[in-house]
């Protein structure tokens, strides 16, 4: 495998950028954030061929930033270590970054949504009363997540959630569409949200948590 070019700079941002800044290498990081993934989970990101998949995730290996494991069925995953995982404010910050562009003409949708994990999380992490616990289940466009909150610490997961006490359903494009300005918080609550399950109070509380974290990547809170 061909060794990666290297700056060979003491400055701390080029050695990051050493690890972090070939191309592909920060979408895997982000969809990694939604937790383990096969090879074939991550090669759903449009454009990017097997080959340049497998020597991306052989240096991420390398660097420290994801290891292999086995898993159920004879499968092998790729999950974040702790440095991996430490790249999830870097993430969030270059989402807010990249909202201030306005997206090309020719967009191409996500092969999966495990790209909203990331920057959901953390603008919620954000703005999580301390105390707030619960469980849910969030469907984006029939794609499932498990929806944590324990205590204050927020997570996303790809995923079904098991004794969720409420599901948010949602579409994808609305989402974007909030965090870019582009469609309003009531607008999106009233037009894209159902909520249903057993606990309508958790449901509420999972609705308002989610729309503080979209004013976050708004710039409007």
């Amino acid at each position: 495998m061909a060794q990666p070019r290297r700056y060979r700079l003491l400055c701390p941002i080029a050695r990051a950028l050493d690890r972090v800044g070939d191309r592909w290498t920060l979408l895997i990081l982000r969809d990694l954030q939604a937790g383990p993934a096969r090879f074939s989970d991550l090669q759903t990101l449009p454009g990017i061929a097997s080959n340049l998949l497998t020597n991306r995730l052989r240096q991420l290996e390398e660097d420290g930033l994801i290891r292999r494991r086995d898993a159920e069925y004879g499968t092998t995953v790729y999950e974040l270590t702790e440095l991996g995982e430490r790249t999830s404010d870097l993430l969030f910050e270059l989402a807010m970054f990249g909202a201030e562009f306005r997206p090309d003409d020719d967009i191409k949708r996500p092969g999966n949504l495990r790209t909203i994990a990331v920057t959901l999380r953390v603008a919620c992490q954000r703005v999580v009363d301390p105390g707030m616990s619960l469980r849910a289940e969030l469907v984006v466009d029939g794609e499932p997540f498990t929806f944590t909150v324990d205590c204050g610490v927020v997570d996303v997961k790809a995923g079904k959630a098991s004794n969720a006490e409420v599901t948010l359903t949602t579409s994808y494009e609305p989402m974007i569409a909030v965090a870019d300005g582009q469609l309003s918080l009531d607008g999106f609550a009233s037009r894209h949200v159902e909520l249903s399950g057993p606990n309508p109070s958790q449901g509420q509380a999972l609705a308002g948590l989610m729309g503080r974290a979209m004013m976050r990547m708004t710039g409007a809170a």
